[in-house]
């Protein structure tokens, strides 16, 4: 057996918490300068010495990783164990359906009925229930009540399961609904700093926290001086059955943060100013870790605001180094005195604890001043595109015109478009053609216009974590309400507290109340709205939009601002901090300049302006001080586990296998492992390919496999009517989706897909070339995406996908992936992939391929009504190039050079197997 501490790191110290063993990183001095390594590196150095066992982590592991030079890293491949894994309610169903699923493959491989145990969580996993619930009622004091009464009965069978998975899996704890939003319960109550597990070779361990959640926000973690990141669910299973991340030691750039926050600014417009800035940079694939003076007096809760949007900025983590304000947070959210102790101890004797002094070698150095940040939104389609607030006005107008085709006219006297750019200047007119439509909803008559806002949410653990910007939007309606302003009446207002934690300060705040008379009821304790659940629109102001082909807008304080996302009747979506949401539903519109217009007028009819109901920053600090207590975090989290006594009543089956339930349109047992053999088979060519979407740059995961409303005619919608499911309980596609059924259907459903194989169109449609028309100038025939996929595997015909950059941006959804597999697409060629997508589709069997620099399917002329042909065979190597033959219509064949998108030789593994879980299914039979 190898020597697990080849290195002599292993060591007992008395800690507050007791004896506890230790693996030391000084042990590893004589090997490198560890002080010039980042923090997070150290983290994983840690976690490779620990886990030392001769054959998954070796010596030369520890030794690569002690050497770790930033500024030529090279491609070492590491395997990382993380501590623990957590899961949200849309992407935890289909995890434990998997695992279900493989404890029936394995009974069928082995002939055995007690090898199902084989396959049990062998690390700490929490799933928290915080996707489900949706936007139904608001504005009024039952609207909480009612969306949680929709949400039991729309979930229920869901619920069921995962009760069956709570009492069939070791290791696994399920947080009920009504209790939060996953992140921010991470970060307020899970989350240890340093955690503590059973060392093999006896004693207690302790050592750094880490994880991977199966949602890509799972950053949030990196600003309390946690290592995780998002990863699909598929990836996620393969850590919670005892696998490592295999990974290739990452870039890491260092973001100096120097100076304050200024007046009127807050941590959303400072993460937004972040996420701009390191998307420019580009930092897809990389750590960024933050250092400087600037981090002296920046609360935690910011910090955390900054870290959840790393997959904003496209890193895979944004981290913070634990310190004073990392202990002070522990303290104030309820944990205990000696843990925190403890963190301090570790943290220091691990060199973990942040030293600004300590020369630490980047790979890349950026540098932000606070005082430099001010008030600002993103959009109005992606979440890098920040606007300043002083300019919103303008930039509404141009892309109200460039972006959603609304021709634009001067103002009489303005000088002429053409005079303008000989200036250098740009038309800010309001728009020639801004539509208006009258309605009349609530009892009152109005003219719904483009840029209306009709959605204002307070929504999503980026902000409702962060008690300063929660504060301050209690502070604006306070002031609002004191002068008299009202929200406008098309506006659907709702507050979605990230924990009960923030009702309790609000109501110790007295602004409950205040919030209440703009309409910002509390409608549920979850993601709502962020994750698209933001509930239908009045039919009136859906009617209105839709009669005038208006671009309705929304204003909502959370991360994702993708097409097709917030809501169906909305092309138009604003990332804002809490106040200023509030601010956008007073003034109904983006077509203002809340920095010199009114905002209102008062109940004497004298204009406000925003500035004037803007709280100051004591004020903000003075309401955080006095309302916000450790006893709050105590009290809510005493009893997370046990849920509302709807969730108690639950029913759920017992035993070791699930029963599954073939009527059943929410949980369906998927084919993934059906006949699995023993032995993976090789690595053969793809030949005669069809392409079933041809994409632009930007294809988000949602865009491939949304998580909100399922309209009504489509395959998926067809589906669900055929097994006699109501309208009114489609849910969404992110509920369904421990149903393979649905959401093979749902792929590429979003609304807003815009298929160049299907021009004109938009929403999951393509050319099906199985339905060739006799006439040359018309090939094929348009059809769903689903329908399609079904002929060509009818037909025996393999799929693939052309695409642009950052294919796969956005969301850690496995089913982006999954669906795709379903189709029967075996490759994606793309520009560039977004770093979780790409190890999902290796993780299911899908070849990932990249054009050359420079190169992309325009510039090669494909329109996509050649075949392909991917000559790859069992040799198959990582990174490696590989050669596509295309044959055009007229019987022409030309080929191209791609890179291979399989990073390690694991990986390799991977895609000889079909997947990850084939491969750790196997490997346990």
């Amino acid at each position: 057996m190898a020597n697990q501490d080849p290195f002599g790191a292993r060591q007992t110290i008395d800690t507050p918490r007791g004896e506890r063993v230790i693996y030391r990183l000084e042990a590893l001095r004589g090997i490198a300068d560890l002080s010039r390594l980042p923090y997070s590196i150290r983290v994983l150095l840690e976690s490779a010495l620990r886990n030392i066992d001769g054959f998954v982590v070796t010596e030369e592991h520890v030794k690569a990783i002690a050497n770790y030079n930033a500024r030529s890293v090279g491609e070492v491949e590491i395997p990382f164990k993380p501590g623990r894994v957590v899961l949200q309610d849309f992407t935890g169903v289909p995890a434990v359906v998997d695992l279900a699923a493989m404890r029936d493959a394995m009974v069928e491989m082995t002939g055995d009925p007690s090898s199902a145990s084989k396959v049990n969580p062998l690390v700490p996993c929490d799933l928290v229930i915080d996707h489900s619930v949706q936007v139904d009622a608001f504005g009024s004091d039952v609207a909480l009540t009612i969306n949680a009464d929709h949400e039991f009965e729309r979930n229920n069978e869901r619920y069921e399961f995962l009760k069956w998975g709570q009492q069939a899996f070791d290791n696994f704890r399920v947080v009920p609904p009504a209790t939060g939003i996953v992140h921010q319960v991470n970060l307020e109550y899970l989350a240890k700093v340093a955690w503590e597990a059973e060392d093999p070779q006896g004693g207690t361990v302790l050592f750094p926290d880490s994880l991977v959640g199966t949602d890509s926000h799972t950053t949030m973690i990196n600003g309390l001086g946690v290592v995780g990141w998002g990863v699909g669910g598929i990836e996620a299973e393969a850590v919670m059955l005892g696998q490592p991340i295999y990974m290739l030691l990452p870039e890491v750039v260092g973001v100096k943060l120097t100076g304050v926050l200024k007046e009127g600014a807050t941590a959303t417009d400072l993460v937004l100013r972040v996420t701009q800035m390191l998307r420019e940079h580009g930092v897809v694939g990389k750590f960024v870790e933050f250092h400087g003076p600037g981090l002296a007096k920046m609360p935690l809760a910011n910090r955390a605001t900054i870290a959840n949007m790393a997959p904003e900025y496209g890193a895979t983590m944004g981290f913070f180094p634990i310190d004073e304000q990392t202990l002070e947070y522990l303290r104030l959210s309820g944990r205990d005195e000696k843990l925190i102790e403890t963190v301090e101890q570790y943290a220091r004797t691990q060199m973990l604890w942040r030293d600004d002094s300590q020369s630490i070698v980047y790979s890349d150095d950026l540098e932000l001043d606070l005082s430099t940040v001010e008030p600002a939104l993103a959009g109005p389609k992606r979440p890098q595109d920040r606007i300043a607030l002083s300019a919103m006005q303008s930039q509404w107008r141009q892309d109200l015109s460039a972006t959603f085709g609304r021709a634009a006219a001067p103002v009489p006297g303005d000088s002429t478009p053409s005079e303008m750019a000989a200036e250098g200047g740009v038309v800010v007119a309001e728009p020639e053609s801004t539509r208006a439509v009258e309605t009349t909803y609530d009892g009152k008559t109005f003219e719904l216009k483009d840029g209306a806002v009709v959605i204002a949410a307070i929504t999503s653990c980026t902000n409702t974590s962060n008690p300063e910007v929660m504060l301050a939007a209690g502070l604006v309606a306070k002031k609002a309400v004191a002068r008299g302003l009202q929200r406008k009446p098309w506006v659907k207002t709702s507050l979605a507290p990230g924990s009960k934690v923030v009702t309790d300060y609000y109501e110790r705040a007295g602004l409950t109340g205040d919030l209440e008379a703009l309409g910002f009821h509390t409608v549920g304790y979850g993601c709502t709205t962020c994750i698209g659940n933001s509930g239908p629109l009045p039919d009136e102001i859906s009617a209105a939009i839709q009669s005038g082909d208006l671009i309705a807008c929304s204003v909502l304080s959370g991360n994702r601002n993708f097409e097709g996302r917030v809501n169906p009747d909305v092309r138009a979506n604003y990332l804002a901090s809490p106040p200023l949401v509030v601010a956008y539903a007073i003034a109904g519109t983006v077509d203002i300049d809340l920095s010199s217009e009114p905002i209102g007028e008062d109940t004497k009819g004298h204009p406000v302006m925003l500035s004037e109901i803007w709280p100051t920053q004591a004020e903000i600090a003075a309401a955080v001080a006095e309302n916000v207590t450790r006893e709050q975090f105590v009290d809510q989290y005493a009893d997370v586990f046990a849920g509302s006594q709807q969730w108690q009543d639950v029913k759920s089956s017992e035993g070791d296998r699930y029963a599954w339930d073939e009527d059943s349109t929410y949980v369906r047992q998927p084919p993934f492992f059906s006949g699995l053999s023993g032995e993976p088979g090789l690595i053969h060519a793809i030949e005669g390919a069809r392409c079933l979407a041809k994409l632009g740059d930007s294809v988000t995961t949602d865009h491939i496999s949304p998580a909100g409303a399922i309209k009504t005619g489509t395959p998926a919608a067809q589906y669900l009517d055929e097994n006699g499911v109501a309208r009114s309980m489609y849910n969404s596609y992110g509920s369904r989706r421990g149903n393979d059924r649905v959401m093979t259907r749902g792929t590429f459903a979003n609304i807003r897909v815009r298929n160049q194989l299907a021009p004109g169109t938009e929403g999951g449609w393509t050319t099906d070339f199985t339905q060739r028309d006799t006439l040359i100038d018309q090939p094929g025939q348009a059809a769903y995406i689903y329908d399609a996929a079904m002929n060509y595997q009818a037909s025996g015909t393999p799929l693939v996908v052309l695409a642009g950059n950052d294919y796969g941006m956005g969301s850690s959804r496995d089913w982006a992936a999954k669906g795709t597999f379903l189709l029967g697409v075996r490759a994606v060629i793309a520009s560039s992939f977004e770093r979780i997508h790409r190890s999902n589709l290796v993780g299911m069997g899908i070849l990932p391929l990249v054009f050359e620099a420079g190169v992309t399917h325009e510039f090669l002329g494909l329109d996509g009504t050649e075949t392909f042909s991917i000559a790859i065979d069992d040799n198959l190597e990582p990174r490696q190039k590989v050669v596509v033959t295309v044959t055009h219509p007229g019987g022409k064949t030309t080929s191209f050079e791609t890179l291979c998108r399989i990073d390690t030789p694991v990986e390799i593994e991977y895609y000889r197997n079909g997947g990850i879980l084939q491969t750790v299914l196997r490997n346990m039979a």
